[in-house]
């Protein structure tokens, strides 16, 4: 979950939005088409609060009206598309991986599911409500894995390459960052591009006058992270965006950049903080699993049956290890009882680490699905592993996949909004 949302979300619970009556609910009218779906002026309202309440709890200096809703209002447009490409391709989140997102929010709270319950009803926010927003941010999270994630590969000699880079030291420092984007958008004429590089202008020139970086962002950036002030949060050197690493590294704590240049538009970054990164002590879990897989013989509903009745027999007494030799359709862990060996964060499917790291040691979980299918797993240990090279390959590796990734991602969010259908409406 986006550090965003969460603090939306506790915001909300703080600060709900007012319950909408029945004179609100005769005045409710469609503010926008976006494709097969549509905007209600109602839901507009509700995020409005919510921001404005987010951004009251951070102590941000408040955009003029107009700013936050039209970056509002960009927001639920790219969310009603994503939303439109889970339902189409029979993304579904199933009820314990709700449930469990659910209890995250409530123990980051300090609070437990029923006094979690209790405090929303006590201002007025209807959980159902609730558990439906986080739904739906699962859903685009698997939308953008489905659609992002998956497709990125990262070659050996990427890696290679970070790592000779990396002895340079460069690496073990972190950076703080904070961003603008003008956005442009595929196929702008060159009117649009240069009227896009004159407002970047004009922000550098508010920015070098003194205005505040975060302020400026939430009235005028087209990034992601706009209604945050343009916050990146730290990065390792390795993990900031390719076109940032060599500003960035010239820069000093509080520098501005100037105007960087891109094919998704003009670009402005500040260097908040930098500091020196802390030796990585990786958590492992030494674990084994039974994986059945749906296929033209075994239909879903099969395989769901089997690995429920395996689960069954482990739950009587059977020996986990021999039904996973006679049983798991992952034959290279089935000849070793289902052992997958000591298994880092990262390494795994999300659906399997998300199980996997919530499971105490010895715990068999109860059957869940990956892209893979049916899976029964048990942590039989954990550890804490350090620096060897396999840790720093991989570490290697996760630094340049999600560089590609976040690239890739702006790039297509970028090409579902220029592709999407959206229609505003006016007061009538």
């Amino acid at each position: 979950m986006t550090r965003f949302l969460f603090v939306v979300l506790l915001a909300a619970v703080i600060s709900p939005p007012p319950a909408l009556g029945a004179v609100a609910t005769e005045l409710d009218r469609i503010i926008a088409v976006v494709d097969d779906d549509v905007i209600m002026e109602s839901e507009l309202d509700e995020q409005m609060n919510r921001v404005r309440a987010a951004l009251r709890q951070q102590g941000t200096q408040m955009p003029p009206t107009a700013v936050l809703e039209r970056q509002v209002m960009e927001r639920l447009v790219l969310e009603k598309i994503q939303l439109q490409i889970a339902d189409r391709s029979g993304i579904e989140v199933e009820d314990a991986a709700l449930d469990r997102a659910v209890s995250d929010i409530a123990e980051r709270n300090k609070l437990s599911i029923d006094q979690f319950k209790e405090i929303l009803a006590s201002e007025g926010y209807e959980f159902d409500r609730f558990r439906e927003q986080i739904r739906q941010e699962i859903l685009i999270a698997k939308v953008r894995r489905e659609e992002v994630d998956k497709r990125i590969s990262v070659s050996d000699s990427e890696i290679d390459n970070f790592l000779r880079n990396e002895e340079g030291g460069e690496d073990t420092l972190e950076y703080h960052l904070n961003h603008i984007l003008i956005a442009v958008p595929s196929g702008s004429s060159d009117e649009e591009i240069r009227a896009a590089r004159d407002k970047a202008e004009q922000t550098l020139a508010r920015l070098e006058s003194g205005e505040d970086f975060e302020s400026v962002a939430i009235s005028v950036s087209d990034g992601q992270q706009a209604l945050e002030g343009g916050d990146l949060g730290w990065r390792k050197g390795g993990e900031i965006p390719s076109l940032f690493a060599d500003p960035v590294s010239n820069m000093k704590v509080g520098d501005v950049s100037s105007i960087i240049t891109s094919p998704s538009g003009f670009h402005i970054v500040k260097l908040v903080d930098k500091r020196a990164g802390d030796k990585i002590m990786v958590e492992q879990f030494r674990t084994r699993h039974i994986l059945i897989k749906p296929n033209e013989l075994v239909s879903p509903e099969q395989a769901l049956n089997r690995i429920r009745q395996l689960k069954l027999r482990l739950d009587g007494g059977a020996d986990f290890a021999n039904l996973a030799k006679t049983n798991s359709d992952d034959r290279g862990s089935a000849l070793r009882g289902g052992d997958l060996g000591w298994v880092s964060r990262g390494e795994m499917v999300p659906e399997f680490e998300e199980v996997m790291t919530a499971m105490p040691v010895g715990e068999i979980s109860q059957p869940f699905k990956s892209e893979f299918g049916f899976h029964i797993l048990q942590v039989t240990e954990t550890r804490q592993y350090d620096g060897t090279e396999e840790v720093r390959r991989n570490r290697a590796r996760q630094a340049i996949r999600q560089q590609k990734i976040e690239e890739r991602h702006q790039s297509w969010l970028r090409r579902l909004r220029d592709e999407a259908y959206v229609e505003y409406r006016e007061a009538e």
